[in-house]
């Protein structure tokens, strides 16, 4: 009785989430350098894609497809056109080792992104025409038309892949992650690294949130004291006021005034007595 319930006990979302990368995360990575070329970014847009799912968790956990969950979510950050912007995005790649490898990697990377994504859910994947338009935001007749544009490419470009089953087998071969005698990419961290990192980050970006959202009300109160409550009508400007004498202080003294200025001071203590005061 006791090792049955233990059998059929619920795993803990921790468990669960370790499950679903163990299972999903080494095909996504080789997925994702399929639509980027670069095996860095493949590996980033796979971290980044199961952080996403462990944040939402209880979304992704109830998921009719988990899985499919995590792969939009990786497909939708490696495709990103501000990727284009980095710097060492602008440094290509080596190329796979292999001669056939290497033509078909080139043949999908010179396709239009959606065509690139539609080509390899449907031919790589296997997954249905209605399932791959909702995946690419598309309208059936709209994936439909991708993927015939997108396999025209192809067989242009290499055409032993003309039969639809030769290609979907390249692609399968491709996208899978048993690679005999091809190029094997090393995957993302641990489970317990990704979830470590993902709350991490999480928990940076909610500081983040509240620092910024402290300094918008810190000036929103700043303003609100510093500007002005009533309206101040603004000051005429100045005008002259015509027949009035601009004032002005009295000049430099004249030779007569010098003169008198001179007498009086020499004068000053042996004038009239009304003058000098008399002791009694």
């Amino acid at each position: 009785m006791t090792q049955t319930a233990q059998t059929a006990a619920p795993l803990t979302p921790a468990q669960a989430f370790d499950a679903l990368y163990a299972f999903a995360a080494p095909a996504l990575v080789r997925q994702a350098y399929l639509l980027t070329g670069r095996r860095a970014l493949a590996r980033e847009s796979v971290e980044r894609a199961f952080q996403l799912a462990w944040q939402r968790w209880p979304e992704v956990a109830v998921d009719r497809d988990p899985a499919g969950w995590v792969r939009a979510a990786a497909y939708e950050y490696a495709m990103s056109p501000w990727h284009r912007l980095r710097l060492r995005h602008r440094v290509p790649e080596p190329p796979p080792a292999a001669l056939d490898d290497r033509r078909l990697l080139s043949v999908l990377q010179s396709l239009p992104p959606p065509y690139r994504r539609t080509l390899l859910l449907y031919d790589g994947l296997g997954l249905g025409l209605p399932e791959t338009a909702a995946e690419t935001e598309a309208s059936t007749p709209a994936a439909a038309n991708r993927l015939l544009n997108a396999r025209a490419t192809v067989t242009a470009r290499i055409p032993e892949l003309a039969e639809e089953e030769e290609l979907r087998r390249r692609l399968t071969e491709l996208a899978g992650t048993e690679l005999a005698g091809r190029e094997r990419l090393r995957t993302v961290p641990k489970p317990v690294v990704v979830r470590t990192g993902g709350e991490r980050r999480a928990r940076l970006w909610t500081r983040a949130a509240i620092a910024f959202t402290v300094l918008i009300i810190g000036s929103t109160v700043f303003t609100l004291h510093t500007a002005p409550d009533h309206y101040e009508a603004p000051q005429a400007p100045a005008a002259t006021v015509p027949g009035i004498p601009p004032r002005s202080g009295p000049g430099p003294l004249s030779l007569e005034d010098l003169e008198l200025r001179t007498k009086l001071r020499n004068m000053s203590g042996k004038g009239p007595e009304r003058l000098l005061p008399q002791l009694r």
